[in-house]
């Protein structure tokens, strides 16, 4: 049986009354790639950002302003052991990175600078390492690792991004909308390089709202609507459910 790695258990977020997640459970094998899938504004990065810790940076500014008031619930963890109140830099250090949407990146420094910036904690032949490991996955930005990331296009920067949240060598990864903005010439690639991710061991968590071009990538899917789970399963259950699949997956 494939080890376990990540767990989001019985997760609960309110922003003020509104609930925004309601009581799903996700978890992560090692080396799966796994599908969050859903409409727009259907809790999916909410999923991500509580996994990811980030959620605890906006509840504490939005505590010392005395606004919105968010409330968090349910349990997060890594290889069995409890990370729901660790900061993101913490999350980082042990294995959980994302890649946010709309391909956040430092317009002003190039590719490579931009990879070093992610790489801070590592040292310099481990970095090395990486950053090789980076342009087998993504070949193109070794072409263009000199030019500064504000006159790269969206879907260079959307390979930066990702490259940025592979540097540290996580256990898991999150991408949060990897497709956004994108063409369809670009999915091809991105999926691809998905696949060569997944090879180096690394789990994926993938929420999309454009679901059609990851299905024959994921292992397993979970579709979620108005912040409930509507459905989950493997790649076959998600295909072979008529009405899943006609309402969520088109």
């Amino acid at each position: 049986m494939d080890k376990v790695i990540l767990e989001a258990k019985n997760i609960i977020v309110f922003f003020e009354n509104a609930i925004a997640v309601n009581d799903i459970s996700i978890e992560i094998t090692e080396g799966e790639i796994v599908g969050l899938f859903g409409p727009n504004s259907s809790g999916k990065s909410t999923i991500l950002n509580v996994i990811s810790g980030l959620i605890l940076y906006k509840k504490k500014k939005e505590d010392r302003k005395g606004g919105e008031r968010i409330t968090i619930k349910g349990n997060v963890f890594l290889n069995g052991n409890d990370i729901t109140w660790l900061w993101p830099y913490n999350r980082a250090r042990l294995g959980i990175t994302i890649s946010r949407e709309r391909r956040p990146v430092f317009l002003e420094s190039s590719v490579e600078e931009n990879l070093k910036i992610a790489g801070y904690m590592l040292k310099k032949k481990e970095f090395l390492n990486r950053i090789e490991m980076i342009y087998s996955i993504f070949p193109h930005l070794r072409l263009i690792r000199n030019r500064k990331a504000g006159l790269l296009s969206g879907g260079e920067q959307q390979m930066l991004s990702i490259s940025m949240a592979l540097i540290p060598n996580p256990k898991i990864i999150l991408l949060d909308e990897p497709l956004f903005g994108l063409s369809p010439a670009l999915y091809n690639e991105l999926i691809t390089a998905m696949s060569r991710i997944k090879a180096y061991g690394t789990g994926i968590l993938i929420a999309e709202q454009f679901a059609m071009p990851i299905l024959p990538l994921i292992n397993r899917g979970y579709v979620i609507e108005n912040g409930s789970l509507v459905f989950q399963g493997t790649q076959k259950d998600l295909t072979a459910n008529d009405n899943i699949y006609s309402a969520y997956l088109v």
